[in-house]
């Protein structure tokens, strides 16, 4: 599964280098400016620690760092991932965004103490492993509970999983939801739902 991530990040810093286009926006612009206004809303402070969870390109941290938050780290397990987001940050001017290539899975000592947690689609893609999804799950929750500091916010972007099955998965972890955020509906057969969740968690002190 890595090998697919990293051959369509290749493909993805290839066409950045060659025109400069920094690739796919997870779950689109709008989902990602609801993002930056919930933490907005919240009046976190500008230095707080941010960790974007499988940051991908990392438009995500550029659009954070645009909008004043300095302390912002990006970490993603597929290299060329790290490659690619790194060339970006270069071309914004953004060297304070700190990149790592690390597996959420089992994060190192220095992913720690993190205020905010985001992730877009990152649980979405562990949770399609076909090598014990259920076992990796659970190991996710586990890091997240290392990484993010006791009350800190985890904000998750998923297109696989219902609030009521996200709810199932954290809160019984120790993760109490705080918000969930809007994202489009559609109407099919008379039926209005929604194709994709984003919720608010907060890590119980």
């Amino acid at each position: 599964m890595n090998s697919d991530w990293d051959a369509a990040y290749e493909r993805e810093l290839k066409n950045f280098k060659e025109n400069g286009a920094p690739g796919e926006i997870w779950f689109g612009e709008e989902s990602m400016t609801r993002l930056i206004r919930w933490i907005e809303k919240q009046k976190i402070p500008l230095d707080s620690s941010v960790l974007d969870i499988g940051t991908g390109n990392g438009v995500l941290l550029v659009e954070l760092a645009k909008s004043g938050y300095t302390n912002l780290t990006g970490v993603d397990y597929s290299l060329p991932a790290v490659q690619l987001s790194k060339s970006i940050m270069e071309k914004e001017g953004l060297p304070h965004i700190k990149l790592q290539v690390e597996d959420i899975l089992n994060p190192s000592d220095a992913l720690s103490d993190f205020q905010v947690c985001i992730d877009k689609g990152t649980f979405d893609a562990i949770s399609l492993n076909p090598d014990n999804a259920a076992q990796k799950r659970k190991q996710y929750v586990n890091s997240l509970h290392r990484v993010l500091k006791p009350g800190g916010f985890f904000i998750i972007t998923s297109c696989n999983w219902t609030k009521e099955e996200l709810l199932k998965e954290f809160k019984e972890a120790g993760f109490h939801l705080l918000e969930e955020l809007p994202t489009p509906t559609f109407c099919f057969g008379g039926r209005t739902g929604n194709s994709v969740t984003a919720l608010v968690f907060q890590q119980k002190l």
